[in-house]
Order: C-alpha cells, then structure tokens, then sequence
C-alpha cells in the first residue's frame, strides 16, 4: 500500500506540474517565416559581404575562365533584394497581424510602466536581480533592441541600393531612389565603409539575440527558442500579468 500511495503521489505530483504549464499563441506563421529567411538571407549576406570585403586569392588560369567573385557578388545582390521584399513583406504583415506583430515597428515611449520593465530587464540580463519578469511579446530591452536593428536594416537597405545602384549608372531607378545616401555621405567609400562596418554589427547582434534567447529559455521558466518555430510561448509557471 505504501508502494501504491507513493506511485499516486507522484502522479498526482506531475498532474499539477502538467496543469501549471500554460501556453500563448504568439507569433503568427508569416512573422515565423519572416524571421526563418531573414535568418538565413543575413548569413549569406554577412559570408560573401565579407567576401566582397576581403576578396579570396585569385584562382588559377586566365581570369575569363572563371566567375568566382562574380558569382559571390550575384549571390550578395540576390539575397539583399530578397531581404527587401521580406522586410517590406514584414511591415505591411504588422499592418494585419495581431498585436505581437507589430512590437518592431514601435515604442511605447510614453508608457511609464515600459521604462520600468525595460530598466528591470537591463538589470536581470546583468544578474543584478533574481526574479524573471514574463512577458508574452517581446520584453522592454528586447522590445527595444528589435526596433533598433529594424532601424538598422533600413540603414543598410538603403546603402546596399545606394551602391548599388552607383554601379548600375545615374540613370538607374536605384540610383535616382536611393541617391540620397550620396548626400548624406558624399565620399562614396565611406558609405561602402559604413556598409562594411553594419555587417560586423550585425553579426554582433546575432551573438547577444542568441545568447539572450537561450539564456531566457533557461532561466525565465518561459519557451524562447520553440516559441519562434512553434509560434506558441510556454510559461511553467503562472502566465504573466
């Protein structure tokens, strides 16, 4: 009998573990697939980027009879203008989406509980406090490192079309679109410069969104990770307020 009391026990034990875990639908299937390619399209921008940057050594043989920089400077172009569609793709989604999918594309600045929740997070991220704050969006700090890298692409949009364009001529529609970066930086290297120098701040940033993600994940007792392949966020505990 003890055996069997103690055999219930745990079973009415993982019961209430099982009803504790409560999930939210948070990220719907088009933010999912926008944040899969976006992925995926920044690595390949950021590898042959750094290709166009720091070009390999020759190859063998006469240079015609082979394309090997043309081809990473097709791939680059592709991938950057494909990136341009999913992010406009992305913005008009935020316009229909629900109310997670619009988070990037804002900051509630005049929300004094905001500036709280975003100073609480600087500090948990920093170990100053113990307890998770959970949230079923984005949190403050991510809410606003977000809206900054969006900023950000907008920044190496517009000066990836800008060179672009540069090499396409001054009558291309490239060029008369984005020219505006060539008054804004009127020495054409140092936007390529600047352009160069986005791509290593990206790649930081994909480091601390990783590092985050994960770090959430195991000490916020709320999904991260599955949440943006699943679009569901799981909180072990109660759900947020």
């Amino acid at each position: 009998m003890t055996e069997i009391a103690r055999v219930q026990g745990a079973l009415d034990s993982a019961g209430e573990r099982a009803r504790s875990l409560q999930t939210v639908y948070v990220y719907q299937a088009p933010v999912r697939l926008w944040h899969w390619v976006n992925a995926l399209l920044i690595v390949a921008l950021c590898i042959t980027g750094y290709l166009i940057g720091s070009p390999p050594p020759s190859v063998q043989g006469e240079a015609s009879a082979s394309f090997q920089f043309g081809y990473i400077r097709f791939i680059h172009f592709f991938c950057g203008q494909a990136l341009i569609v999913f992010f406009l793709l992305r913005a008009i989604w935020a316009l229909f989406g629900n109310k997670y999918s619009k988070q990037i594309f804002y900051m509630p600045v005049t929300n004094r509980t905001w500036w709280w929740g975003m100073i609480y997070e600087l500090k948990w991220y920093m170990f100053l406090v113990r307890d998770p704050k959970k949230y079923i969006g984005h949190n403050p700090l991510a809410h606003v490192a977000m809206f900054t890298f969006m900023l950000f692409m907008v920044f190496m949009i517009c000066s990836g079309m800008a060179m672009y364009g540069e090499g396409l001529g001054i009558d291309s529609w490239q060029y008369k679109m984005f020219a505006f970066m060539f008054t804004l930086f009127p020495n054409s290297q140092d936007l390529h410069t600047l352009h160069h120098l986005g791509m290593w701040a990206i790649v930081v940033f994909a480091m601390v969104h990783i590092y985050a993600a994960v770090r959430e994940d195991i000490l916020s007792r709320q999904s991260m990770i599955s949440s943006i392949v699943s679009g569901e966020r799981l909180f072990r505990d109660d759900l947020p307020d």
